[in-house]
C-alpha cells in the first residue's frame, strides 16, 4: 500500500523538475537574445546598451527600418529587341530587293559588297543569320549596343527597314567566303576542343552549341564560322571587361570571362582559319 500512495507523489515532483527546466530554458533564451546578445554587439555597431536592448525588443527602430536615401537610377534591360510577327515575316520573306537597296546605299562602304569585307574592322555579314543582324541592328537602334557610326545609321532607320537589311544579308547564298563554312579541322587541337566539345571543368559549353548555323541555339546568336578574326577579338574582350553588355541572360560576358586573353585571340582565329 505505502508503494501505491506514495506513485502519485513521484509523478507530481518529476512534472515539477520538468516544467521548472522548460521555464528555466525559456528565461534563459530570453535573456541571452533580448539582453546578453545585444549587449555584446553594441559596441561593435555603435550602439548604447540601452539601444541595443531597446532595437532587440523591437520598440526601436533597427537600422534597415531607417528612412533610405532616394535613388534616380533606373534599370536598363540589356535589350528592347521586339519580335513581332511581322518582324519574323520580313526575316523570313524571299524577297530580298528591298533589303538589298538599302545595304547598297547604307552598308556596302563598311560591310562591303554583299557583306563580304575582308577588314578586321568589321563584321562579315553574307549568310549570317537574319534574327542576329536584326537584332544586333536592333540594340544599336534603342542604345543597348553603342557604336558612333551603326547607332547612328540605325536610327535613321525604321524596324521594317533593320528587318529588310538584316534578311537581305542572312539570305545571300551565292559569291564570296560566306560565314558558315569555316573548317574546323586540323590547327589549333585545344580550340578545336573548345568550339566543339567546350570545358566542363570550367563551366564553358561549346561554341558551336549556339553558333553554329542550324544547331536551334537562341535565335539572336551569331554564326561565327568564318568570321573576321579581328573583329572577334574585340568583341570578346568587350563582353570579357563588360564594356558590352546586350547579351541576353550574361551568356557572353559569363563565358568571356572564364576565357584567357590567348584563348580569345586563338578561338579567334580557328573560326577566321588563320591558325
Amino acid at each position: 500500500m505505502s508503494d501505491q500512495t506514495s506513485l502519485p507523489g513521484h509523478r507530481r515532483y518529476w512534472s515539477q523538475i520538468a516544467g521548472l527546466i522548460v521555464v528555466g530554458a525559456l528565461v534563459f533564451s530570453t535573456l541571452f537574445g533580448l539582453v546578453v546578445l545585444p549587449l555584446a554587439q553594441a559596441p561593435g555597431a555603435g550602439l548604447t546598451p540601452w539601444l541595443a536592448i531597446c532595437r532587440a525588443l523591437g520598440v526601436a527602430p533597427g537600422s534597415p527600418a531607417h528612412p533610405q536615401p532616394p535613388v534616380s537610377a533606373t534599370a536598363q534591360p540589356v535589350s528592347l529587341v521586339e519580335w513581332s510577327p511581322r518582324t519574323l515575316q520580313i526575316l523570313a520573306s524571299a524577297d530580298q530587293r528591298p533589303g538589298a537597296a538599302l545595304a547598297a546605299s547604307v552598308c556596302a562602304s563598311c560591310h562591303g559588297d554583299q557583306g563580304f569585307t575582308i577588314s578586321d574592322e568589321f563584321p562579315r555579314l553574307a549568310g549570317q543569320s537574319p534574327q542576329s543582324i536584326y537584332k544586333q541592328l536592333s540594340d544599336y537602334r534603342s542604345g543597348a549596343r553603342v557604336n558612333p557610326i551603326m547607332t547612328m545609321i540605325a536610327r535613321t532607320l525604321t524596324q521594317d527597314q533593320l528587318a529588310e537589311v538584316a534578311s537581305y544579308f542572312g539570305h545571300i547564298q551565292a559569291g564570296g567566303p560566306l560565314l558558315g563554312r569555316a573548317h574546323l579541322e586540323g590547327g589549333d587541337a585545344q580550340m578545336i576542343q573548345l568550339i566543339n566539345r567546350g570545358d566542363p571543368a570550367r563551366r564553358l559549353p561549346p561554341c558551336q552549341a549556339c553558333h553554329a548555323s542550324g544547331v536551334g541555339g537562341p535565335p539572336e546568336a551569331p554564326v561565327i564560322d568564318g568570321q573576321n578574326a579581328g573583329y572577334m577579338q574585340r568583341q570578346l574582350n568587350a563582353f570579357r571587361t563588360g564594356d558590352r553588355r546586350n547579351d541576353v541572360y550574361r551568356r557572353m560576358r559569363d563565358i568571356a570571362g572564364r576565357l584567357t586573353p590567348d584563348e580569345i585571340n586563338r578561338v579567334s582565329a580557328t573560326y577566321q582559319g588563320t591558325y
